[in-house]
């Protein structure tokens, strides 16, 4: 079985596979977000794993885009801890690094630490892809902020763990799937609609779902990016769409909605998970 995955070896997303599937699946690295969704979609991987929300910095907006673009199925959650480290060459020093390099949501979630070494910030598209950078171009006075394993499998030293803002980081994944899941007892589910802009719209639909005292976990709003001011929802609460209540609520909002589409049902992620190895 493989499994596909934004960034490279040593990616946070490449942990938050091995948490979901054992150390034992094959991976895939992918360059972008895109290329897992095409990946699952061209069915060159079984899965894919995508981070779908930060508990510090929100959402990731790419993905939940390409959720219009791909009839993908959300099979899984994943909440991943993450400790952030700043990682350089054998032998720097802390105060010899003038730039730091990694994906922007790492930057921002550790951004106390970095207004103290008041160095040069450059994103890159992947946390393990910025120490694998600085290593193989020899780049000194250089730092990356990925995780300890990173630093591990390419051979480079920690500078500073714990480097993030809050202690409570936690990443939150989807895993991608042509399959649906079963019912766990334990599930959540995830939709994306829109409503006509008139009073209420909103309103008519979230009622049906606390008529029948369905649990709301995350609503959210984004641009349709066809009309200037429209904007699709993204809704998760808690239950499988086909137990009764559920099945409910998504057929009366069907009337109530201009576009509704189903993600997924999946076993939520009861608690924080790390992995090392």
């Amino acid at each position: 079985m493989r499994v596909a995955f934004q960034g490279e070896i040593g990616a946070y997303s490449e942990s938050a596979v091995y948490s979901f599937f054992g150390s034992s699946v094959e991976v895939k690295p992918c360059k972008n977000l895109s290329n897992v969704f095409e990946s699952v979609k061209r069915q060159e991987t079984r899965y894919g794993v995508v981070p779908i929300e930060n508990s510090i910095e929100g959402s990731v907006n790419q993905t939940y885009d390409l959720f219009l673009e791909y009839d993908l199925i959300v099979c899984g959650e994943i909440v991943l801890k993450i400790a952030h480290c700043l990682i350089a060459h054998p032998g720097t020093q802390l105060n010899s690094i003038k730039t730091v390099y990694s994906h922007p949501q790492a930057l921002a979630q550790c951004r106390k630490f970095l207004e103290q070494m008041n160095c040069k910030l450059i994103s890159t598209f992947d946390t393990a892809g910025s120490v694998k950078m600085i290593k193989e171009e020899g780049l000194m006075g250089a730092g990356a902020i990925a995780s300890e394993r990173a630093a591990g499998i390419y051979g480079m030293s920690i500078l500073s763990r714990e480097i993030g803002d809050t202690p409570n980081n936690c990443t939150r994944f989807f895993v991608l799937s042509k399959q649906d899941s079963r019912h766990s007892g334990e599930d959540k589910t995830s939709i994306i609609f829109s409503v006509k802009s008139v009073p209420r719209a909103l309103y008519h639909v979230l009622k049906e779902f606390a008529v029948r005292n369905i649990n709301l976990t995350k609503i959210e709003s984004r641009p349709t990016k066809r009309t200037p001011w429209e904007y699709n929802f993204y809704l998760d609460f808690e239950g499988h769409r086909n137990e009764d209540k559920c099945l409910e609520a998504l057929e009366s909002i069907k009337d109530k909605t201009l576009f509704l589409k189903i993600l997924g049902s999946y076993k939520a992620a009861i608690e924080e998970s790390t992995f090392n190895f």
